[in-house]
């Protein structure tokens, strides 16, 4: 009998320690994660390796360094988010008493904390209403299938086994985006006997998803999340105006005949973009305008703008600006980072940095006086802020306000009421801004509204600061922390709320990006973002940019717009 083959395991720990295991070949990162942390080893759901993600289930065969990844990290939290995922649609698949396929999911977007979803009956083409009582069985399905730790098994397919496998269960947003795909073999996870094709890894066993709920919500229901670090969920309370402009967006995509990716490439391939571009920039400059008529309509003085990073703030104030002027009005710019503390002033955060992000690093004091005394119409000088000494400069930028001018200002922390307490509520228009992908992968894979900021901004970063893809993707978990502490709780305070997604966008991004992406070091931490960013950019058929519109809010980004940036 051939002798088992016995190799070299090294783990990382987060002490800086290392442990070394000799195990035989074939052992899977699971077991090596249950020799480690034992009875904690259910914190663990993945590990690195050589730059690449490694799943629990993965077997290995040759010696290696893993190092462990906790299910409360960014990596982790989305392998529980697909997971989920997977086991509300194999419940649902559960519980159909006909065949295979005949009630469709539609993972449609994030609302708040959680997925909006919408089952379709595929015979007659209409929408299942979510009661209480089919919530409740939907609820204590997954829930068995929790207790039951069901487990998730990786199988692979030949692509064009997978395609005829979609059209066969009514999947055709996936059939259509496997058309494009250069790949021969598919990954496909089961559970329970339900498969399905998911953009990213998933968790080893049903057992570790522990919080999740279901709420119906409008026609359709919400998959509820838990937070990340605590992994309890909150009382869900949907925010209604975002999922108001969110369904819009959804209508003008189906409209133009384009809700996923596949139908994308498809326009693409048979040469339909120029007209698309057309459309959606029209749309785009409709929004703008009628915000600009309610704006003159209800006489207000103030616009208040704010919105994540690179969800295109610039490009809207000045498309904004000069729709107030067709209306009538003279728009006068006004941007918040001009009313900071003096560096000597600002706040530091719990390692001892500035935190140039929290609202304590504003001088609303003044903010406040110079707006109010604008009102009033006196003549006021408004600071520009030196970044690099950390001070304001009053430098003779005097500005009076007359009968017909309105001033259109732009920060982060403008929708928070504590930002304007000392100014008129009927002279203020708030309005919220950030890119709400209406594009989805296929019917169970979202594109993140994340993602596409974070795309954006790596190119906006290489081509206006000189910052290299790894040291944006470095920044930009503490961005997301500052917009969830800042931005997000207030976007519901909004007047008016604009969706700054393109659906073309990623086509045209993607020749931009992807050289940037490459370039990050496989010996960084920042490389397994890259790796995946790139990957989602594969889903994707580029496009010819020099037909972008130079007042495009894309070309903020990449650059050869009509506006300063």
């Amino acid at each position: 009998m051939a002798k088992e083959k016995m190799i070299d395991i090294t783990v990382k720990l987060e002490d800086g320690s290392n442990k070394v295991f000799t195990e035989t070949a074939g052992i899977s990162v699971g077991e090596i994660a249950k020799r480690v942390y034992k009875e904690d080893s259910r914190k663990y759901v993945a590990a690195r390796s050589a730059g690449k993600l490694r799943e629990l289930t993965r077997k290995l065969s040759s010696g290696c360094t893993l190092e462990f990844i906790t299910l409360d990290s960014v990596i982790g939290f989305d392998m529980y988010k697909r997971s989920l995922v997977l086991l509300m649609l194999s419940a649902i698949d559960n519980l159909s008493d006909r065949k295979e396929g005949e009630y469709l999911v539609d993972v449609m977007y994030s609302l708040g904390k959680g997925f909006f979803c919408v089952i379709n009956n595929r015979l007659d083409g209409g929408k299942l209403i979510i009661s209480p009582d089919t919530r409740d069985k939907i609820k204590a399905e997954m829930d068995r299938m929790v207790e039951a730790d069901m487990k998730i098994e990786k199988i692979s397919v030949n692509t064009e086994d997978a395609i005829a496998q979609f059209n066969a269960r009514g999947m055709v947003d996936k059939a259509e985006l496997f058309k494009y795909r250069r790949t021969s073999k598919t990954n496909m996870y089961v559970l329970n006997g339900y498969s399905d094709y998911f953009y990213g890894y998933m968790l080893p066993s049903t057992g570790y998803i522990k919080s999740y709920d279901l709420v119906p919500y409008d026609d359709g229901m919400v998959l509820v999340i838990p937070d990340r670090k605590t992994l309890e969920c909150a009382p869900y309370e949907a925010p209604g105006k975002l999922y108001s402009v969110l369904r819009k967006s959804e209508d003008w995509g189906s409209a133009l005949g384009i809700t996923n990716v596949g139908k994308l490439n498809s326009v693409i391939a048979q040469g339909g973009m120029n007209n698309l571009m057309l459309v959606q920039e029209a749309l785009m400059e409709k929004q703008i305008a009628e915000i600009a008529d309610k704006i003159r309509e209800d006489g207000k003085q103030i616009v208040l703008i704010a919105g994540p990073s690179s969800s295109g703030k610039t490009t809207f104030s000045n498309r904004l600006s000069i729709q107030l002027q067709a209306h009538g009005l003279h728009p006068h710019p006004i941007a918040m980072d001009n009313f900071f503390k003096e560096r000597s002033e600002t706040p530091k955060d719990e390692n001892g940095n500035y935190d140039f992000e929290c609202l304590g690093a504003m001088d609303l004091d003044l903010f406040n006086d110079s707006m109010s005394r604008l009102l009033k119409g006196e003549t006021v000088e408004i600071p520009t802020f030196d970044f690099l000494v950390g001070k304001k400069n009053f430098d003779g930028n005097y500005l009076k306000m007359d009968s017909p001018d309105v001033l259109v200002v732009e920060g982060i922390h403008a929708l928070n009421p504590a930002s304007t307490e000392s100014l008129p509520k009927d002279a203020c228009f708030k309005i919220y801004i950030s890119a709400l992908t209406q594009l989805n992968i296929d019917e169970h894979n979202r594109i993140s509204t994340t993602d596409t900021r974070l795309l954006r901004r790596i190119v906006r970063d290489a081509r206006t600061r000189g910052n290299d893809a790894r040291k944006t993707i470095s920044m930009w978990p503490s961005v997301r922390a500052g917009e969830e502490k800042n931005i997000f709780p207030f976007q519901e305070e909004a007047d008016a709320m604009i969706n700054s997604a393109l659906i073309y966008e990623l086509s045209a991004i993607k020749q931009f990006v992807e050289p940037l992406l490459f370039s990050v070091p496989q010996d960084s931490e920042e490389y397994y973002e890259a790796k995946r960013l790139l990957k989602f950019l594969d889903y994707f058929l580029g496009i010819d940019v020099q037909m972008v519109p130079i007042n495009s809010l894309l070309r903020e980004f990449i650059g050869g717009g009509c506006f300063k940036v």
